[in-house]
């Protein structure tokens, strides 16, 4: 027996022989609650303290302490306390820079702050100067500029008293949704006394007066910050960071904070915003003025202008989206610098993710904290599964290191990227590893092994998967027109003939079918040779796609719903060894299927030990299409993702092949 046998290896001092042994038997017992279970989890915690593993062993006794069995409980907050350094006075012994405030080369991370504001608002106003210059010039009645200089009048002024008021707004939103109280610097020094001299010591040298702390009561680990001045500013944290974190851990999340604060960030991202409303509003303006104008040549004129107005709305969006990830590489920077601490900050984010996925497998439903800060925070909790997977898991720091392989090369990577607020957490961690090997420290994670790694991929396979990935998304479109302009084309050598207007007809709907059959067959491939595998594996596999299913199988137990806070929610959320998993499940009767299955059979569901088959895919997020699910006592479950996309594109193709036979 494995437990016995690793028990045995650590009486004889063999810690790293029964890591592995405890590992294997704690991986392989799917009853978490036996005693043999929890037993061997506080060996392995007595057997990551032996080997120095003392974050393996912090994670650990952060799950035992909300074990059911109050002794267990208890033993694990009890060596939490003798772990965490976070939960004392002391001040943590983590090798950092011999000297604070060490000026910090970014290397072309994250571009430059200044210059990206700049940009970012020069091209906006231009956008908005432009389209108000083409509306004066186009249309001689003063009404039109007149209601539009109004309309731009008003959200000025509207956006301008939002600017000024919102700390107030968001302080009473905050009391409303997540109860914020409000503490000063003695109450926060007795949970983490790094934090205050860091506090004190930023706000002393950049004349900054001391922003409002507050503090909720969640222990999903998160911060942020809103203001409208740097000396109007709050400063939020949850209950979950002290939780999950240690006392430099801890301090390093401040000083981020601190410095969007210093860099004017949320000054900055609110004109920016206004711009973008503008365009939005220039528009609309535009569109109806056309509407309802009898001039044919001002309204093809008002037209064309709103389509410009709406392009440089799209433009604008995702130039807000572009600054917001700047700025972020930038807070990172000045915690780095502020703290001497980059290594710190590291941890912080991989425990952060760590701890919202820990917190989503003891609630059935996502906090509304994490969901309602989403943009705010200082983690993009929609890619908390991958990274808080690998810590969970690993028993050592490279193989969290190669769950950030897909962040850091992954084309399908950059291009979600594009619509996220934050970067990548493996971009983050890899230009922090920078600053410490500037700092002379050793880096936290090996992200110079993992470059090194990503360099050895298989580019063509990397491209030429996203290449296809593109082509499969497209192929009922490209399908159609394909099949249109071939009719086309057999119409004009034969324009008197019914067969080539039935052909016309038929060739769209033939290469639409076959589009969709294409797409559904390489969608969903062939899964009859599956694997048995676990969420660590899928996440570290740098050419994973979030169109390309991969077959896999997974053993676990169903925790919950996967939809957040629908009650009928046919989603559901796998626990599994190593991670969390989203199953998402697909009636064969559509949408009311959905919600049938979800009202229905879904609670019944919830805690049964289970075997799953289905589709694995990986974006900012990852997620399972459900094939089959069977319980241990003996329900089957079926899903039907296939079923619809195989209905349509055969009944496309026969429909078309129906015509042409009509009208030979």
């Amino acid at each position: 027996m494995s437990l016995q046998a690793g028990m045995e290896a650590i009486k004889q001092k063999r810690y790293q022989e029964a890591i592995n042994l405890l590992e294997k038997f704690c991986g392989q017992c799917l009853d978490d609650r036996s005693e043999d279970y929890l037993r061997g989890r506080m060996w392995l915690v007595a057997a990551y303290q032996k080997t120095n593993q003392n974050q393996k062993a912090i994670a650990l006794c952060q799950q035992l302490s909300k074990s059911t069995n109050p002794k267990v409980s208890q033993w694990a907050k009890q060596t939490l306390e003798s772990l965490n350094p976070s939960n004392s006075s002391a001040i943590t012994n983590t090798k950092r820079a011999a000297g604070l405030g060490v000026k910090l080369a970014m290397g072309g991370v994250g571009g430059n702050l200044a210059l990206a504001s700049i940009v970012t608002m020069t091209l906006l106003f231009g956008m908005v100067f432009v389209l108000a210059l083409a509306v004066v010039f186009i249309y001689n009645s003063e009404n039109p500029t007149l209601g539009l200089g109004i309309a731009i009048a008003f959200t000025l002024i509207f956006n301008l008293a939002a600017f000024f008021l919102s700390p107030y707004l968001m302080d009473i939103m905050q009391s409303w949704l997540y109860k914020t109280r409000w503490i000063d610097l003695a109450e926060l020094e007795s949970k983490s006394p790094e934090t205050v001299a860091v506090i004190q010591r930023v706000c002393a040298e950049k004349n900054l007066k001391q922003p409002r702390l507050g503090i909720i009561d969640d222990q999903n680990p998160t911060a942020f910050t809103y203001g409208s001045l740097p000396n109007s500013a709050r400063l939020v944290v949850s209950e979950g960071l002290f939780t999950y974190l240690k006392d430099d851990e801890i301090a390093t999340v401040y000083a981020h904070e601190l410095g969007h604060i210093v860099h004017w960030d949320f000054a900055v991202m609110t004109v920016a915003a206004t711009l973008v409303q503008i365009c939005y509003l220039l528009y609309v303006f535009l569109r109806e003025l056309g509407s309802g104008n009898s001039n044919n040549s001002a309204k093809d004129a008002a037209g064309g202008i709103a389509l410009a107005a709406y392009l440089f709305y799209i433009i604008g969006t995702y130039l807000i989206l572009y600054l917001s990830r700047t700025r972020e590489y930038f807070a990172d920077h000045f915690a780095a610098e502020t703290t001497g601490n980059p290594n710190a900050l590291s941890r912080a984010l991989v425990k952060i993710a760590y701890g919202i996925l820990e917190e989503s497998q003891q609630n059935k439903e996502p906090s509304k904290l994490i969901e309602g800060t989403r943009a705010l925070g200082i983690y993009d909790h929609k890619g908390a599964a991958a990274t808080g997977t690998a810590y969970r898991a690993a028993s050592r720091p490279e193989q969290i290191g190669r769950v950030f392989l897909w962040d850091m090369f992954n084309p399908w990577g950059w291009w979600m990227e594009l619509n996220s607020t934050h970067p990548l957490t493996g971009k983050r961690v890899r230009a922090l590893s920078t600053y410490a090997e500037q700092l002379g420290l050793e880096t936290e994670f090996d992200m110079s092994r993992v470059v090194r790694e990503g360099n050895t991929l298989n580019k063509g396979k990397l491209y030429g998967n996203f290449v296809l990935d593109i082509f499969l998304y497209l192929s009922q479109t490209i399908g159609f027109f394909t099949g249109l302009a071939i009719g086309i084309i057999l119409l004009i050598q034969s324009p008197e003939s019914v067969q080539s207007f039935g052909l016309l007809l038929a060739s769209p709907l033939i290469g639409l079918g076959i589009g969709t059959l294409f797409k559904t067959f390489v969608t969903y491939p062939d899964f009859s040779h599956a694997a048995d595998t676990d969420m660590i594996s899928l996440m570290s596999d740098p050419y994973a796609s979030p169109l390309r299913g991969k077959p896999a199988k997974l053993q676990g137990k169903l925790i919950g719903r996967g939809d957040a806070g629908y009650a009928f929610g046919s989603d559901l959320m796998l626990q599994e060894r190593s991670g969390l998993m989203y199953l998402h499940y697909a009636s064969r009767f559509g949408s009311i299927g959905n919600f049938l299955f979800g009202m229905k059979r879904v609670k019944s569901l919830i805690g049964s030990e289970v075997n799953t088959l289905g589709w694995f895919r990986r974006g900012i997020g990852s997620w399972m299409d459900l094939i089959r699910l069977e319980s241990t006592n003996g329900t089957t479950v079926r899903s039907y993702h296939r079923f619809w996309a195989l209905v349509f594109g055969s009944g496309a193709i026969i429909l078309g092949l129906a015509i042409i036979l009509l009208l030979r």
